[in-house]
């Protein structure tokens, strides 16, 4: 831990009883559950995304549906065999920026972490909007009420996470098992039939299937395979979040990044093969996953428990990013990236400001979209596919650096993924760059000079404070504590009390202003004190305007002024009622005066709150 994060409040949490810590980590079941529903729900648009681009050459294109499923799923086999080992390498998390960061350097790193905050800031935006997209087809009267729904999904979600991660896995693991046990269930089933039992769901929709064709062309196939490949979205999460996990962290997390992929890679295959059995044909306003549920279990309860399942996990897999991107910005915090806040914890493992960021800027993205999911498409998965090019091409150099067993092939396997998803970066950049993903290209740039800028001025702050540096020796310097006063009480008291246990020399001071009221109310003051002759003087500072804060402060600068070696604090006393609406009648004169001293002085500020017991109490 550097000084500066020290200065800046970034510390772990020390003492803290192992136990307790690990409690609110997750297992690799609750891990799964936490973390891949982002992944898991990409099965109900991963599918169809392939679907769409092929049926553009006719029938014949769709004939070509698994052979660019396996190719992903041959993909997705290299993606979870490297972040296996890079959640091995790098167990502190962080995923693609970590690995960039020590083996292609830090402006590299920097965009990785870019790339992964965009992308997980957009699954949360889109997650949201399909989900309610679902609901408001089964309820259409629902549709102008779309936005409120997507912001109160995201309450909820963000609600939920500020329980802690461990929690929300619990509360996600339910959803997530009938979700892939209905996959499975609509597979196992689907395989049995010689054809579709019912084509009801797509019964009077309007096929966009185009005229056949004689051929299939490179560019379309390469164009159906990256857009397929938004099906791996949220494959990095586990690789980010690895501190997460209960110890073994890594070798839990490990087994999670396996479950995962596995499960992702059956359902991915066992959809394309339906799809290609059935010989389904994507229809306008009816989902692919929604035809093949009606063509294996037909138009009855098990089509609709399908339709709901899909449904909530789509509403749910914004979960991901809630339990992947607080722990990078906490790595980027760690490292002076941005403000150290992010790097703190609640007392559940919560980075709750990272929580918050989150929440915050989806929001926006529910706004600025209106709730609706293909304003937002466009921009989504751009940049997943930088990051996983970015971790992989790290990889290869980790490899060829610690040339460990296996090194070359290891290596190997890795150059081909970088290849891969590198390729298909490029791919769904060129493709959907005038459908709003020139907004991303201008995001990522511009998200890497904000890292560099708040860099800079730690490094600044650093300077100035000599941080790495041997201080000079302390020494005493005669001490002057300033009390603002505006009556005799118990808090007078008390602010006193402690103002000459602080200081070798205490002066009250009091902001009269010029009108009779005012005037009649400082001389009662003044006799008031003289009666109780507290030891301390009265300094009695006239303002013609009705301020406080700023007649404080200048005096302070007077004193600097007349005694540089003096070092002075301002003693602010302020009640502090028990109740918190009962804070809300009080006048903030003390927030005032010590936002004054602040910004015009350099004294140091000590703000004295007199606890107040409830009204119901008594002594006995």
């Amino acid at each position: 831990m550097s000084v500066l994060t020290a200065v800046s409040g970034a510390a772990p949490t020390a003492g803290e009883p192992p136990d307790i810590g690990e409690r609110h980590r997750l297992t690799a079941l609750t891990g799964l559950a936490a973390l891949s529903l982002d992944a898991m729900a990409s099965v109900a648009y991963g599918p169809e995304a392939i679907v769409l681009v092929l049926a553009a050459a006719g029938g014949h294109g769709l004939g070509f549906t698994l052979p660019v499923t396996l190719a992903i799923a041959v993909l997705l086999a290299v993606l979870v065999a490297s972040y296996r080992q890079v959640i091995a390498a790098f167990p502190d998390g962080g995923g693609s920026y970590a690995v960039a960061k020590r083996h292609l350097g830090r402006r590299t790193s920097l965009v990785a972490a870019a790339s992964l905050v965009l992308d997980y800031v957009l699954n949360v935006a889109v997650a949201v909007t399909a989900g309610v997209a679902a609901l408001t087809s089964a309820f259409p009267e629902l549709y102008g009420e779309r936005l409120w729904l997507c912001l109160g999904v995201l309450a909820l979600i963000t609600a939920v996470n500020l329980r802690g991660i461990v929690e929300s896995a619990r509360v996600f693991i339910a959803p997530t098992a009938v979700f892939v046990a209905a996959i499975f269930a609509l597979i196992a089933v689907g395989l049995l039939r010689d054809g579709p039992v019912s084509t009801e769901a797509a019964a009077g929709h309007a096929s966009v299937l185009g005229d056949d064709a004689a051929s299939v062309g490179a560019l379309l196939m390469l164009k159906a395979f990256a857009s397929g490949c938004s099906a791996l979205t949220g494959v990095e999460a586990i690789a980010n979040a690895v501190p997460s996990f209960r110890a073994p962290h890594a070798k839990r997390a490990q087994r999670a990044e396996i479950a995962l992929g596995g499960l992702l890679g059956v359902m991915l295959i066992g959809l394309a093969v339906l799809i290609s059995r059935f010989g389904l044909q994507p229809v306008e306003g009816v989902t692919v996953l929604a035809q093949l549920a009606d063509a294996s279990l037909g138009h009855n309860w098990a089509f609709y428990v399908i339709q709901f399942a899909t449904m909530v996990l789509l509403a749910l897999s914004a979960n991901t990013s809630f339990g992947g991107l607080p722990v990078l910005l906490k790595l980027l915090a760690r490292d002076n990236y941005l403000p150290h806040v992010f790097a703190l914890k609640a007392d559940r493992q919560v980075h709750r400001h990272g929580v918050f960021a989150l929440a915050g800027v989806s929001a926006v993205l529910l706004l600025f979209s209106g709730g609706d999911t293909n304003t937002l498409v466009p921009l989504f998965a751009i940049g997943v596919f930088v990051g996983f090019t970015v971790a992989q091409t790290g990889m290869v150099l980790h490899w060829s650096r610690e040339r460990g067993p296996r090194w070359a092939g290891k290596a190997s396997l890795n150059g081909l993924g970088a290849l891969l998803t590198g390729v298909s970066a490029i791919v769904v950049t060129a493709t959907k760059f005038h459908d709003g993903a020139w907004l991303i290209v201008v995001a990522l740039p511009l998200l890497v000079l904000s890292f560099e800028a708040v860099h800079r001025a730690y490094e600044g702050i650093g300077e100035r404070l000599g941080i790495g540096q041997v201080p000079e020796v302390p020494y005493r310097e005669r001490s002057l504590v300033i009390v603002p006063v505006s009556g005799l009480s118990k808090l007078t008291s008390e602010a006193l009390n402690a103002a000459v246990s602080l200081g070798d020399e205490v002066r009250a001071v009091t902001v009269t202003h010029l009108d009779a009221e005012d005037r009649e109310a400082a001389a009662a003051l003044r006799r008031d004190w003289e009666l109780w002759n507290p030891g301390v003087d009265l300094v009695e500072l006239t303002s013609e305007n009705r301020t406080v804060g700023r007649p404080v402060a200048a005096y302070v600068r007077r004193i600097r002024d007349q005694r540089p070696g003096t070092r002075v604090t301002v003693l602010i006393p302020e009640v502090e009622p028990s109740r918190l609406w009962q804070r809300m009648l009080q006048n903030q004169r003390g927030a005032v005066v010590a936002h004054a001293v602040r910004r015009d002085t350099d004294a140091a500020i000590c703000r004295l709150r007199l606890r107040l017991p409830s009204a119901g109490f008594r002594k006995r």
